[in-house]
């Protein structure tokens, strides 16, 4: 088992392996928390930790919650283990299988950037039925708004669900699985639970716990297939459909990553491909595309139309889109201009630049604004901003409104 250090000291081995390992901390956990909850999602990582955790409660004769949101664009396969592995555990769980109305990427349209999983005025067209045992009702939860992100939903579920005492909630992401999750474990600026690295404090009392962070992909099959306790079968079928295991993953169809994975259904499960195409604008489109290196959906590489400097291409996508997507790429960009305007680009950015900087993100180029445009990045991650909070947004783009006239830019 390895054990990474703050100051980035070599690895130090601990002697003992990676599966002791994660059931010390879990037992270390359960003496010192009062609430104790699983993040879980069904898939093989989430699925191994849940096992565990709950190996730990039986022991103890304890309850645990167990989180699970539902984004409605999930596989029969995945919803059928979820089900059994809940009522495998049924005396020792209290469940929140939450079904409610949460914003989402869709990645594979501008026209519809965001969808709303679970919308109620758009049943009909549903990918499925949420379980009789959902967490339906918008009024269950009191800190619930309509249309809430996930991203938010998440830490506030953690703050009601611990009732002002100590809270662990236990998260099953592992260090190598990107790069970063490997940051969210080894960061030396997060604050963590008595200097162990694998929680961080996420506020009220709240703990993220990550207990298998130092697995490696070998550590979770090897567990899967001789503990004797239900995996995931849909593993299986993507193996069979050629895929690596860096490439299965199990998440909403539509996201920035994850609509990589859209084919799959129409692969796998046929029945709920009919319904995923139809349930969001661009779909279909994404399914056939997002795998392409190159211009379709801005993957790897790049090129502009014959007679276009990037400048004029990125002008070009803006001018095709839908009015109100084209102005918050317009927001995005115009405060993009201005950051590099004042950090030594006063008369304004390149069209490209070095490729190895701008893969870094150290330099400025209208050929990284058309890539960010290309690959649908809503969000333009790719230019360093993070996501906005949705109660924050209309506000923000008031304030870019003024600051854009300010300023003199993207005012075309």
């Amino acid at each position: 088992m390895r054990r990474g250090e703050k100051n980035e000291l070599p690895k130090e081995y601990l002697g003992i392996n990676v599966l002791e390992a994660a059931r010390q901390r879990i037992s270390k956990v359960f003496d010192d928390f009062p609430r104790i909850y699983i993040s879980y999602s069904g898939g093989k990582d989430s699925t191994v930790m849940l096992h565990l955790v709950m190996d730990e409660a039986i022991k103890r004769k304890q309850k645990v919650g167990v989180l699970l949101v539902d984004l409605e664009g999930m596989y029969k396969i995945t919803i059928d283990h979820i089900q059994a592995c809940f009522d495998m555990y049924s005396d020792y769980i209290e469940p929140y299988w939450v079904c409610l109305p949460i914003a989402l990427r869709n990645a594979v349209s501008v026209y519809e950037p965001k969808w709303q999983c679970w919308d109620p005025s758009r049943e009909k067209d549903w990918i499925r039925q949420p379980p009789k045992m959902a967490v339906t009702d918008e009024k269950f939860f009191p800190f619930f708004k309509h249309d809430m992100e996930f991203e938010e939903f998440v830490p506030q579920f953690g703050k009601w669900f611990g009732q002002g005492k100590l809270t662990a909630c236990f998260v099953g992401i592992r260090a190598d699985e990107s790069l970063n999750r490997y940051r969210t474990i080894k960061s030396t600026r997060k604050q963590t639970y008595e200097d162990y690295q694998w929680t961080t404090w996420l506020g009220n009392g709240l703990y993220n716990v990550y207990p298998i962070y130092d697995w490696k992909v070998s550590d979770i099959w090897k567990y899967s297939t001789t503990s004797g306790n239900p995996y995931n079968r849909l593993y299986d079928y993507m193996h069979q459909a050629g895929l690596t295991p860096s490439q299965m993953r199990i998440c909403q169809p539509y996201g920035d990553d994850q609509r990589r994975g859209l084919w799959l259904f129409h692969v796998i499960e046929p029945e709920t491909w009919a319904r995923v195409v139809a349930r969001v604008n661009g779909a279909n489109h994404g399914a056939m595309y997002v795998r392409e290196a190159g211009d379709i959906m801005g993957n790897i590489k790049i090129t502009k139309p014959e007679g276009h400097t990037w400048k004029s291409f990125a002008e070009l996508l803006l001018a095709s889109m839908p009015p109100q997507t084209k102005d918050h790429y317009e927001n995005k960009i115009a405060v993009f201009l201005h950051w590099w305007e004042e950090r030594g680009y006063p008369d304004g950015i390149p069209d490209e630049a070095d490729i190895h900087l701008e893969a870094a993100k150290k330099v400025p180029s209208w050929k990284r604004v058309c890539k960010s445009l290309l690959r649908n990045d809503y969000w333009c991650k790719g230019l360093s901003f993070s996501q906005t909070k949705s109660e924050a947004y209309e506000k923000y783009k008031k304030v870019m409104k003024r600051r854009r006239e300010a300023w003199g830019l993207m005012n075309f």
